[in-house]
């Protein structure tokens, strides 16, 4: 499904916003050849709770080259030590088997499933939350 008109602005304009308050934070991410193969961000920073939601999206054609994973871990180490977070948390789709292990090598573990929350275009979804906090070795 194709972005509606002026999303990307839209969008920009939002993170932005988000950036100048502290409350949301977003990154592209870059192969070697500086190519955007990905976005990562933090769509949820609550800096008096210390707990930060991270998220990540990997182009089809950059999958299965550990480009989520080493996102993440960098993505993570932003949060716990740039942030001060005490939580970190993921918000995975349940049938998202590939991010789950992305989640796992990362060393984040599995909490809890959320039935049919309301994930994005309109369609329910399971999802399952993934943490790691900074007790965690």
């Amino acid at each position: 499904m194709p972005a509606p008109p002026g999303f990307a602005r839209t969008w920009l304009e939002g993170i932005e916003r988000d950036r100048r308050a502290g409350t949301r934070d977003a990154f592209a991410i870059v192969d070697g050849d500086g190519v955007v193969v990905g976005w990562a961000g933090a769509p949820r920073i609550d800096r008096a709770a210390r707990e930060v939601e991270l998220g990540y999206m990997v182009a089809p054609s950059a999958r299965g080259r550990g480009v989520a994973t080493a996102a993440l871990k960098l993505l993570t180490a932003w949060a716990l030590e740039q942030l001060d977070a005490a939580r970190v948390e993921l918000v995975i789709s349940a049938e998202n088997e590939a991010s789950k292990r992305v989640a796992e090598r990362c060393g984040y573990q599995r909490e809890a499933v959320l039935r049919s929350v309301h994930q994005k275009q309109g369609i329910r979804d399971d999802v399952e939350i993934w943490s790691r906090l900074t007790t965690d070795a």
